[in-house]
């Protein structure tokens, strides 16, 4: 089994726990090894064969190392199919929609019989669910938007999620025919935040029945599920996780074409189509060809395929990177000279967005901060939650101050990087900061975000939000449309204006690097930067492994054209703090 598989088993044991309400303790022991497990860069079958200890991985202790090998040696896990045996599986479905949870998928089971999705929206049209006690009205038309949204993003992975299941699949195929090339396609290559199917290329040597030899590895691949279509040139198969995978196998002469055209968009290429044909050129997925008279498309003279940069100079281009190929002004960008410089993720100087055991991080201070200073970054601001939160253990002014002392003993102890005092505070209902204004001038960093009230009105939501930015104290302004891709919905406010204003004040507006929130989206970071705003990349990290995900955000940035200069941790310390400093502060 891959990593990937083991870990959404241990997932699915503790979904179960968590509906039968089972020990929060060891809901979260099986939550952190599926986390660890999916971490890891080496395949924990390879330890398995050679006898390596797996409780030396952070949060695999010993029983959980009998059940990732019981994975790995038979397949399944003895204990997950118990415990499925008592409950139907399909409530794990249930417990992921907005306004169910584990609690409510049980109760809906146990008091109604309600074991589906399908099941769940016949109730709640039929107005089934209000009567129940705890749920009412609200939470029955709740439900029935968590249902419309659930399916408008049926067959989407998100790209962390699709990355688990498609680079061991890349690592594979290239330990094949040592002449193979292999390259991933499509909206995965232009790193979009969700995928459908993956579409691989590939150059590969002949095997002795005449198909490509990297073709007839990709066939044997040990994940797939099964077998669409086995041809010489083209396979399509479906893996266990249920991603649909298209290879393509391409000659040589026109590997550049091809990834050109299969990387897309389609709107980025036909602009790039256009622009051959009044060249009297034409670009397709074969290669570059001069257009001479009426000459059969067999007959054009072939000038260019071999490579992604030869096809765009074959129309006066620079090579363009994938991430911007999305008929946003960069062809036209290109042919002016005038593409922009993207930010890298070594550009990043520090984190400002991250949590701690203080709150609902589970992971030290002093151990966010060292794996911070092993990155090699210069600053990192801590930003445990405020007390509005209580089931995280938001932190009250008392508690803050008890902080303060221990982060300044960290502080003490790591004089290689500046730890700044920082604090998630909640925006609350009517706009207020959940915090004392005394306690927010001690701080170097506020970070303000929602976590509540999403289903307001978008001219309350502006009004709220609007008036939290006009406080002062504010720095940043975080996951500003508060959604959670593939299973909640951005918050109604008139972004545009919200942003504008944020502009005018100097608060900084996040990027949060999550890839479940990927929040400023691609085309919101476009007007941002266009307004004129200043922009963070975070993670919102709740343990060392998620500080990893910057890469995620520093993506996105690049698909909003976001270079060094537009993103402010790119900045030194001293400059940093500069532009985050509210007039009269």
């Amino acid at each position: 089994m891959t990593n990937a598989e083991i870990a959404r088993v241990l997932q699915e044991v503790a979904d179960v726990l968590e509906i039968r309400q089972g020990d929060s303790f060891r809901i979260r022991a099986y939550r952190n090894a599926a986390r660890t497990v999916e971490a890891q860069t080496e395949p924990l079958a390879r330890l398995v064969a050679e006898a390596r200890p797996l409780t030396a991985l952070p949060g695999i202790g010993k029983q959980m190392a009998a059940h990732v090998r019981e994975l790995i040696e038979t397949g399944t896990l003895a204990y997950r199919d118990e415990l499925l045996a008592e409950i139907p599986r399909s409530l794990i479905d249930l417990m992921r929609l907005p306004g169910v949870g584990p609690k409510r998928a049980f109760r809906l089971w146990q008091e109604l019989g309600i074991q589906t999705v399908e099941g769940l929206e016949e109730a709640a049209r039929g107005g089934r669910i209000a009567p129940l006690a705890g749920f009412g009205a609200k939470s029955q038309q709740k439900i029935l938007e968590g249902i419309a949204a659930a399916r408008q993003y049926t067959g989407r992975l998100l790209l962390a999620t699709a990355e688990r299941h498609v680079e061991p699949l890349l690592a594979y195929l290239r330990l094949g025919p040592p002449e193979a090339r292999v390259e991933v396609a499509g909206s995965y290559r232009r790193r979009c935040e969700t995928i459908g199917d993956i579409d691989l290329l590939a150059v590969g040597g002949e095997a002795a029945a005449g198909r490509p030899a990297v073709m007839a590895r990709f066939l044997a691949y040990p994940q797939i599920e099964r077998v669409l279509m086995a041809g010489d040139t083209r396979g399509t198969v479906v893996l266990g996780s249920g991603l649909q995978v298209d290879l393509r196998v391409v000659p040589p002469e026109s590997w550049g074409a091809a990834l050109v055209y299969f990387t897309g968009s389609k709107e980025h290429n036909v602009k790039l189509r256009q622009r051959a044909l009044h060249q009297k050129k034409r670009v397709s997925e074969y290669g570059a060809f001069r257009l001479e008279g009426d000459q059969p498309e067999e007959a054009l003279e072939w000038i260019a395929g071999r490579e992604e940069a030869d096809v765009y100079a074959a129309v006066g281009l620079p090579w363009i990177p994938p991430e911007l190929r999305e008929d946003r002004g960069e062809i036209e960008a290109a042919a002016r000279g005038a593409l922009p410089e993207l930010l890298r993720l070594e550009d990043l100087r520090g984190d400002l967005h991250m949590h701690s055991t203080w709150s609902d991080g589970s992971e030290t201070i002093e151990s966010m901060l060292a794996a911070c200073a092993a990155k090699g970054y210069e600053y990192v601001a801590l930003t445990d939650h405020s007390k509005a939160l209580p089931m995280v253990r938001g932190l009250d002014e008392r508690r803050l101050e008890l902080q303060w002392a221990e982060i300044a003993a960290v502080a003490a102890r790591h004089p290689e990087i500046r730890l700044l005092k920082g604090l998630e505070v909640d925006i609350l209902a009517d706009g207020a900061l959940d915090l004392a204004d005394d306690s927010l001038a001690r701080l170097d960093l506020v970070v303000v975000s929602l976590h509540s009230r999403f289903e307001l009105p978008a001219a309350e939501q502006t009004a709220r939000v609007l008036r939290a930015l006009e406080h002062p104290a504010v720095s940043i302004w975080a996951h500003p449309t508060a959604r959670m891709i593939n299973r909640r919905r951005a918050v109604e406010l008139d972004l545009e204006a919200v942003l504008a204003r944020a502009a005018e004040l100097g608060v900084a507006v996040e990027l949060n690097a999550s890839p479940n929130r990927l929040d400023l989206k691609d085309t919101d970071l476009l007007l941002a930067k266009r307004l004129g705003c200043k922009i963070v990349i975070s993670t919102d990290a709740h343990r060392i492994a998620e500080l990893g995900s910057m890469r995620y955000g520093v993506e996105q940035a690049r698909r909003a054209s976001l270079g060094p200069g537009d993103v402010l941790n790119t900045r030194p310390l001293p400059d940093l703090l500069a532009a985050l400093r509210r007039p009269g502060r």
